[in-house]
């Protein structure tokens, strides 16, 4: 049987394929973004809790209100705006489904995306799948910040929407105030939309903040912003995250979602209802994750690898080129079968292959394997 690929040029993520070299090589891996230690027992507790209580069957589209409760009330503690229970939170199964959701309401064919290079993975695809052309800007070095005036230069009567991602994948880096108020400019008067991933908003560190659109007015009313759980609190097999958006847009996704995932899993949304109650479940996730930078950065201090800022995330990029000339994917598959430490290449993430000679190290481990790890990339 004939058929046509919708994504011809797609194969294995990178993410998949440096995971399987790592298992086959034995080596350790610092490459795909999981964490390596345990999830918090009172929130495992919970959710055998309401297992045990019965609820197991479908929750409501949109999400329990239980949840949807306590993410308004989360939003207004963090942001200063309190969305709508009703019209404006969804919950869904993880931030990549909302991403999805989202793109497929607002993208139709011809429509163009400007997505920030390098650019997590999974926008040009989802973009590609609904008729759209994504249009990417590299964020200028060493720091990774937008460059706006480049920005300016490819809005044209068919950009459709503008995805942003503070905290960074994968740079680490952050958006400023003066970013958001940018983006304002940029898009006032005009019919572009914003899709905000915050996915990593509770992973900020050095004391700066972390500047959701969901501050400023003038963006809310344009914007989707897509939340993880999984992100912050190192669940990212549960697949659980939301998005939060005015109520028309709402809306729309929602037809989307309801033929998509539906409904996401019951017994763990009424767990995070009890567990987000406490503000320092969220709250004390920064201050972890800074740890473990700064512990990872410290036993890499006699590498030959040089560090590149990392104000969030739970990823460290390290330039290797005082080390070798070799491509960035060359050297991540000889890092991971020679040396024995998986990493991710940067190239991966630009639309043009650009090579920095940088990789990214997710750092989101114990000690003990940090430590591990970085005996190996010292003795290079």
């Amino acid at each position: 049987m004939q058929f046509t690929s919708k994504l011809p040029e797609v194969g294995v993520t990178i993410f998949t394929k440096m995971s399987q070299m790592a298992n086959e090589h034995k080596a350790i891996n610092l490459a795909q973004g999981f964490p390596d230690f345990p999830v918090s027992p009172e929130l495992i507790d919970r959710v055998h809790h309401y297992m045990k209580e019965g609820k197991n069957q479908y929750a409501p589209m949109s999400g329990v209100p239980e949840l949807r409760n306590v993410i308004a009330e989360k939003t207004e503690r963090c942001y200063g705006y309190k969305p709508h229970v009703d019209d404006e939170i969804t919950i869904t199964c993880g931030a990549i489904e909302g991403i999805y959701s989202a793109i497929a309401t607002l993208v139709q064919n011809g429509d163009e995306v400007i997505i920030m290079d390098p650019a997590y993975d999974a926008y040009e695809p989802i973009i590609n799948l609904h008729g759209g052309k994504a249009i990417g800007i590299s964020l200028k070095q060493p720091d990774y910040s937008i460059d706006w005036n480049e920005v300016k230069k490819n809005i044209n009567d068919r950009t459709r929407m503008i995805v942003i991602n503070s905290p960074h994948n994968p740079s680490g880096a952050i958006i400023s105030a003066e970013d958001l108020r940018m983006l304002e400019e940029v898009t006032v008067g005009t019919n572009i939309f914003v899709l905000s991933d915050e996915v990593y908003e509770h992973i900020v560190f050095d004391g700066e903040a972390h500047e959701s659109v969901l501050k400023s007015e003038s963006l809310r009313q344009r914007s989707v912003v897509s939340s993880s759980f999984g992100k912050t609190f190192h669940t990212t097999g549960w697949r659980m995250g939301y998005l939060v958006a005015p109520p028309d847009l709402t809306k729309e996704i929602r037809k989307v979602h309801q033929y998509n995932a539906f409904t996401i899993h019951t017994p763990t949304q009424y767990a995070l209802a009890d567990y987000l109650k406490t503000p320092a479940h969220y709250e004390d996730v920064a201050p972890m994750y800074q740890a473990k930078r700064d512990y990872f950065l410290s036993v890499m201090k006699g590498s030959r690898f040089k560090p590149v800022s990392s104000k969030g995330t739970y990823f460290q990029l390290m330039d290797y080129s005082a080390i070798s000339d070799m491509h960035d994917v060359g050297f991540a598959e000889w890092l991971t079968k020679e040396v024995g430490v998986a990493a991710i290449p940067m190239s991966v993430f630009y639309q043009n292959g650009q090579d920095n000679k940088v990789l990214r190290f997710c750092f989101a481990k114990g000690e003990e394997t940090l430590q591990a790890a970085a005996e190996k990339l010292c003795a290079i």
